[in-house]
């Protein structure tokens, strides 16, 4: 009989092992399009792998700093004469949840389709600055 060591923090090194843990995801099973979020000087850009997905039902909203993108790509009926040896095309829904690295003006979020990259533009929110305080000097004699 071989022995099974116990590893009571094995999932909790696992959890902060992972580069992503500071922008959690959530989605749904069975694999979502990939994502590549960065930022510029003034936007949060996020660029999203979604060939075969129409753009028309793709649904995007952007609220308490959490991106949730969703969509579907058109099923099709499988051909039972075309003998599938491997089928690993995905289609159907899915759905990201994504938290931004940083505020942002969520009424101007802007979307564009090109060549099956959906590429999400959302502009930074400006940090305004704290009013200075001058410091007024007594005279104490």
């Amino acid at each position: 009989m071989s022995l099974i060591p116990w590893r009571p923090f094995s999932d909790l090194d696992k959890f902060f092992g992972d580069e992503d843990w500071l922008l959690p995801v959530v989605s749904n099973l069975g694999g979502t399009p990939a994502m590549d979020i960065y930022e510029t000087d003034s936007d949060v850009v996020a660029e999203m792998d979604a060939p075969g997905v129409d753009p028309e039902k793709v649904r995007i909203s952007v609220q308490d700093g959490i991106l949730r993108v969703s969509g579907s790509s058109e099923e099709q009926k499988e051909d039972k004469q075309k003998g599938y040896m491997r089928r690993e095309i995905r289609r159907g829904s899915f759905e990201r949840a994504i938290r931004l690295p940083a505020s942002v003006k969520e009424d101007a979020v802007e979307a564009t389709y090109e060549k099956g990259i959906l590429k999400i533009i959302m502009p930074k929110v400006a940090l305004k600055e704290a009013p200075r305080i001058k410091v007024k000097i007594l005279d104490s004699k």
